[in-house]
């Protein structure tokens, strides 16, 4: 069973100069986004890969890599392992707060291209995507299925839901400007192309009934029918329809990313946060995760071990005929103008 006695109330006192616990040689303390999530990463992965190794794993949720920034400039870090976007894992290597990954442990030969970085390994991919209420829009033939539709109020007229943050708001923005997907990028490489985007969000503002925060919170309006569209991970929502929620979605033109595991510069575990992450990174654990929830394996090997059924397959965000028609999360720019864009983002949501 998942143990969740590592908590931020934890994290908060050692970063606030108290005392903290220090971990035990054979333990880990790791964390994640909570949720049906990582309600699927314990029962896949870290509670599996524990009995493999013989230790014990503690779990709770946290509120991404600013936590683990705290605590390493704190010089006060509890965290062994924690998991976040393929941004988080770029950002706090940048700023030296992780300790480099060794490659020569884990092994990533056969994982998706660009799904790895010096200072993450990833475990997941995922999209962005936008779900829509079908009983709000009942007819398939003429439900939404673009970004356009997305934006377009008074052909389907409704509340809508988007992310608080900025990341993977402004490239369906465009789209919905009519930028080809291949051009999104390009675009967004200037001051102009992101006032572009931010103008394009700014049309929808009136619309938007709320500011989503975490994944949980997007599936739950979808489940309890609080917004008629709301963007969002497709792991999320095929829970929530899994669970009764009236919603579909499409990956057309949705954005493929990844989640990844790292360290803290400071890790109380790093040995063997290190040699844990070797044996998750195996794809006989990434092959459990679509059997919770629908995210796609980064260790291209897990389609091959006849754990993913063929139907589950096709669902996932990096099945090839999914990958196909969206646009890949392009890190690099989010390295040169992540803090111009969200700064003009979050300018927006307040004015």
């Amino acid at each position: 069973m998942k143990r969740r006695t590592f908590t931020v109330a934890t994290a908060a006192v050692a970063v606030l100069g108290l005392s903290a616990t220090t971990a035990l040689s054979q333990e880990l303390n790791i964390v994640s986004w909570g949720g049906s999530y990582q309600d699927a990463q314990s029962k896949a992965i870290f509670q599996p890969v524990a009995e493999k190794m013989g230790i014990t794993v503690k779990e709770d949720s946290y509120g991404g890599i600013s936590d683990v920034r705290l605590q390493v400039q704190a010089g006060a870090v509890t965290i062994d392992i924690f998991d976040t976007g393929s941004g988080g894992g770029a950002r706090g290597g940048a700023e030296g707060i992780l300790e480099p990954l060794d490659y020569t442990m884990i092994d990533v030969s056969n994982f998706v291209p660009g799904t790895y970085q010096d200072h993450c390994v990833g475990t997941i991919t995922f999209s962005t995507v936008f779900a829509y209420n079908t009983e709000t829009y009942s007819d398939p033939a003429n439900a939404p299925k673009t970004w356009a539709d997305f934006w377009d109020v008074e052909k389907f007229p409704g509340t809508r839901s988007m992310r608080s943050k900025f990341w993977g708001s402004l490239e369906p923005a465009l789209m919905a400007d009519g930028v080809p997907m291949d051009q999104v990028y390009k675009v967004l490489d200037s001051e102009e192309g992101i006032e572009r985007a931010i103008n394009k969000i700014r049309e929808l503002k009136p619309h938007i009934a709320v500011w989503w925060k975490s994944g949980a919170q997007h599936a739950q309006m979808m489940k309890d029918g609080e917004v008629d569209m709301t963007t969002g991970w497709n792991g999320r929502f095929d829970v929530a329809i899994k669970d009764g929620a009236k919603a579909a979605y499409s990956y057309d033109g949705a954005t493929l990313d990844y989640d990844c595991f790292g360290i803290p510069k400071g890790a109380p575990n790093k040995d063997l946060a290190m040699k844990f992450l070797a044996e998750a990174s195996k794809a006989s654990y990434q092959a459990n995760m679509p059997q919770y929830i629908t995210y796609g394996p980064t260790n291209r090997d897990a389609y091959d071990l006849g754990v993913i059924d063929p139907e589950t397959a096709t669902r996932l965000p990096s099945h090839p005929d999914n990958a196909a028609n969206q646009l890949v999360i392009d890190n690099a720019w989010y390295a040169k103008w992540e803090q111009h864009a969200s700064q003009l983002y979050q300018d927006m949501l307040t004015e």
